[in-house]
């Protein structure tokens, strides 16, 4: 009895604990859907096809704002957005038109691209940056447009500016290092190095429509879209630290040069326009390279262009005396007295031949309304008057006074 009872007593324990665990796993089953519930919210409920059906009456604004709801909803749209039907949605490629039809309000094929960069920023923000750079190369590799060399027809297409915005939004606000990782990303992507070692080691104008693609590439993607110049030298440094001073400054012809369009490759400049870009650079470059020429005995050159900075300061308004100051530091250069004459006399033949030849053309006639050849020659002769007077004026200082 005692025994019976004992194992009567025994036995009763036993089987609270089964019980008991049975209950608690109950428990954990409804507190992991709760939490999926919560995660989820009203979306849990539905089929995976149901919710890829309202994800099409939702902007990509809306959608980028519902990947912020939580990581499982933003997992979701992961998915969404590399299935075809994602990729047909948010991939628009219409990029040889500045408007799509049917669009709602009008909104631009870049805005779009904005609002595609915003949503894919919100969809990767726990995952590091290498893995992001991955996921967004895999949405976007299929996007022919955004290669450098991808369209047939890269002036008239979009696909470029695009890509540039939406990197933009993408990495707004990343810190240095992880823009560093970008730039490196695409480079590679890109085969970048490999093109620009091309054309800064060729003959200019042997490439262009290799040219052509760099300056499109590097402009529309990496320059254009920033907004605050910390942003745009960045990128801009980026492209030019790996190459050498003089491949430097090839390249920022390439990338910035003067072009009658965009089709061709930069023309030589107009001298005018060099003696502006020496101008504005500053006395130290502009002495430099002036005083380059002298030492070298290209006396021609440097006095032809000191006449077009004579003539740009009478254009754009500068103090004439700067001109006339510069003249005198480049004077000093030349070892010989006779060199410095016949810098001056070159100087003053320029200003002659070049008058006569202006007027020739106004005498000529026969000039259409765009034509600015006399008004040329009026900031000519004004240009020559200036520049002569202050030079008559420093004469006049420098003279000691007579009674």
């Amino acid at each position: 009895m005692s025994c019976s009872a004992g194992s009567s007593c025994n036995s009763i324990p036993s089987h609270k604990p089964r019980r008991s665990r049975r209950s608690r796993g109950c428990w954990d089953t409804l507190d992991t859907d709760s939490q999926s519930l919560s995660a989820l919210g009203h979306f849990q409920t539905l089929p995976l096809e149901i919710f890829h059906m309202v994800l099409k009456y939702l902007s990509v604004k809306d959608i980028s704002t519902l990947s912020m709801v939580s990581k499982s909803l933003g997992q979701h749209l992961i998915h969404y957005i590399s299935t075809s039907a994602g990729t047909r949605r948010l991939l628009l490629q219409d990029f040889h038109n500045l408007e799509l039809p049917g669009r709602r309000e009008g909104a631009s094929i870049l805005e779009h691209y904005k609002s595609l960069g915003l949503l894919l920023k919100r969809c990767t923000l726990l995952l590091p940056t290498r893995d992001r750079l991955k996921y967004v190369h895999k949405v976007l590799s299929e996007v022919s447009c955004f290669k450098l060399s991808g369209c047939a027809s890269p002036l008239h297409c979009l696909g470029l500016k695009c890509y540039g915005v939406f990197l933009q939004i993408l990495t707004a606000g990343w810190d240095e290092l992880e823009c560093h990782r970008v730039f490196n990303f695409l480079w590679e992507l890109s085969s970048l190095a490999r093109k620009v070692q091309t054309v800064v080691s060729s003959r200019a104008g042997s490439a262009r429509k290799l040219e052509l693609r760099i300056r499109l590439y590097c402009r529309r993607v990496l320059l254009n879209h920033w907004i605050h110049r910390s942003d745009f030298a960045f990128w801009l440094t980026r492209i030019l630290k790996p190459w050498p001073i003089v491949n430097q400054a090839r390249l920022l012809y390439i990338i910035f040069g003067p072009v009658s369009s965009l089709d061709v490759v930069p023309q030589e400049w107009l001298m005018e326009n060099n003696a502006r870009l020496l101008l504005l650079s500053g006395n130290n470059i502009c002495f430099t390279f002036m005083a380059s020429k002298a030492v070298n005995g290209r006396a021609v050159e440097l006095a032809r262009l000191m006449v077009f900075m004579a003539l740009v300061c009478e254009k754009d308004l500068y103090c004439m005396d700067w001109v006339v100051k510069m003249m005198q530091k480049v004077c000093r250069v030349f070892s010989t007295p006779w060199e410095r004459n016949n810098f001056l006399q070159c100087l003053e033949n320029t200003f002659a031949h070049m008058l006569m030849d202006m007027l020739q053309a106004v005498l000529a006639g026969g000039h259409d309304e765009e034509d600015n050849t006399f008004l040329n020659l009026f900031h000519l002769v004004n240009a020559q008057a200036n520049f002569h007077k202050e030079i008559l004026f420093l004469a006049m200082r420098s003279s000691p006074n007579t009674t």
